[in-house]
């Protein structure tokens, strides 16, 4: 993905799109498929435009870039703590939830696993506590 910032000759003003690369611009620009959205004109162009790329030796990114390692690792050992504490129930969770909550005996252990946005809705309506929390995989940077 590329992301340009237009122009338009008609009315000066300034916008941006993004395009899946550099050649889909020319082949939409050829097709009069880009036009201004304050004036519908085609008269559209590229402007200059400056990649926005990360600095890490400006003091404000080394500090971005610490506070994001603090909290992915906070996040994997929240995950290793799930991990040890509570049992796997996979697509199976939000039944198990149910389950669990109407069934008068105490779990020895809580539950994790996949459910959908709606069916978390739907559980929290009934009464049954969840939570939603951030997974990162193992094998991600």
């Amino acid at each position: 993905m590329i992301k340009y910032l237009l122009r338009c000759k008609n009315c000066h003003n300034e916008f941006e799109s993004w395009f899946g690369a550099s050649e889909e611009y020319d082949k939409l620009k050829k097709l009069k498929l880009i036009n201004c959205p304050d004036c519908e004109s085609l008269n559209v162009e590229k402007s200059l435009m400056s990649p926005n790329l990360l600095n890490t030796k400006k003091k404000g990114n080394v500090s971005d870039i610490k506070k994001f390692k603090d909290v992915k690792k906070k996040l994997a050992d929240y995950k290793k703590f799930v991990k040890e504490n509570f049992d796997y129930v996979g697509e199976n969770f939000t039944y198990k939830a149910r389950s669990l909550h109407y069934d008068k005996k105490k779990p020895k252990k809580g539950i994790y696993g996949s459910a959908s946005l709606k069916d978390i809705k739907e559980l929290r309506e009934e009464g049954i506590e969840t939570d939603i929390i951030p997974w990162i995989d193992d094998d991600k940077n």
